[in-house]
């Protein structure tokens, strides 16, 4: 009866010797668990903290760039204006009188110069007969 009560009391110890270590082993696995969590959970703080930096400074750089776009708006418009005045004062009689003067002064001939001004022969020499100071030596 000893024998079987020594042999019942091992086998109980050997049971609990066995419980306890799978205990001890789920335990460092739930540590190794929580371990990972807690890195999982700092990960994410670290995400969310980029991702609202990442949207405050897109936000930033969208007003940026609608302000740049804004102002380049401004000045294409204003090209845009500078340009038509300076086709209407390339396109004025008295733009083209100089160019032509100008031509002559500088020893073009007539073609040469109304080749230049995109005007035709006949209304650079029009122009050069109305000015006496011209010398007269169209081709």
């Amino acid at each position: 009866m000893i024998l079987a009560s020594s042999l019942l009391e091992l086998a109980v110890l050997a049971g609990v010797f066995f419980f306890y270590r799978r205990l001890k082993r789920s335990e460092n696995l739930m540590h190794l668990l929580q371990d990972n969590q807690a890195n999982l959970l700092a990960r994410i703080e670290t995400n969310a903290r980029l991702e609202r930096e990442i949207v405050e400074t897109f936000g930033q750089r969208q007003s940026e760039l609608e302000e740049l776009n804004n102002r380049l708006e401004d000045r294409a418009q204003t090209l845009r204006k500078l340009l038509e005045q300076a086709e209407g004062i390339s396109r004025s009689p008295q733009f083209l009188r100089e160019i032509i003067l100008n031509g002559r002064k500088k020893g073009l001939s007539a073609k040469q110069i109304a080749r230049n001004a995109g005007l035709s022969i006949d209304e650079v020499e029009l122009i050069l007969a109305q000015n006496p100071d011209s010398k007269s030596t169209s081709p």
